[in-house]
């Protein structure tokens, strides 16, 4: 699974990254954790620019009695989102980028669990497959929320854990966001283990253990 992440570029990075317009001022995070609100893109419909969008991580489906549910669906495995009742919808109309800089994954090791921070080799930011779905309570509360999808794990993460986020190629961005693309059997490629030699991996702080830290010393390089 993908329970923790960072996002620290700046507005001006990500505007150029992704191709955006409009990027509101962004505070670096360092520990983002489910239930908070993360950035994403998205496009409404065909004939829309793509679009910064703050989503609450923890995906509540539409047809859903209590907003709880979303703490359970932080992540989404791609090997069954076409058909899993709390997924396919979205799959099929509401897909975004999830904004990231690096995500945590934790090793079990004689000594414990020691958190791994993973990037990008170049340092660009990374776009996490997501889907996204918005939820109105009895009482009228409206809540648009988001859910990150996870593969198999490539190389260079197998040693440190059994799965990763679905990392798209930017050139794959415009076919996810498109929402006139409704067909499974045209997504589910796009949904593959990212390659290993594009990305680092390095072990940090326990710090990032806490979702309260949120600060440059969790992403720190540590001796094992």
């Amino acid at each position: 699974m993908c329970g923790r992440f960072t996002s620290y570029y700046s507005s001006s990075e990500i505007a150029k990254a992704f191709n955006l317009t409009n990027v509101p001022e962004l505070e670096p995070r360092y520990n983002i954790a489910p239930t908070q609100q993360v950035g994403t893109i998205l496009r409404s419909n065909s004939q829309s620019e793509r679009k910064f969008k703050w989503l609450r991580w923890g995906l509540i489906p539409h047809w859903a009695k209590d907003k709880s549910i979303g703490n359970k669906l932080i992540n989404a495995r791609a090997e069954i989102i076409a058909q899993k009742p709390s997924f396919r919808t979205a799959f099929r109309h509401s897909r975004c980028l999830i904004i990231a800089s690096g995500f945590y994954e934790w090793q079990k090791q004689e000594s414990g669990k020691q958190p791994f921070l993973i990037q990008q080799i170049d340092s660009l930011p990374l776009a996490f497959a997501g889907l996204w779905s918005t939820w109105q309570s009895p009482e009228d509360e409206t809540i648009d929320t988001c859910t990150i999808i996870t593969t198999e794990a490539n190389e260079i993460m197998q040693p440190i854990h059994q799965r990763m986020p679905v990392i798209l190629k930017s050139d794959d961005y415009e076919q996810w966001l498109d929402p006139t693309i409704q067909q499974p059997e045209l997504l589910q490629p796009l949904l593959q283990p990212y390659s290993s030699d594009k990305l680092k991996t390095y072990p940090v702080s326990t710090l990032v253990n806490n979702p309260r830290n949120d600060n440059p010393k969790c992403i720190s390089f540590i001796k094992n």
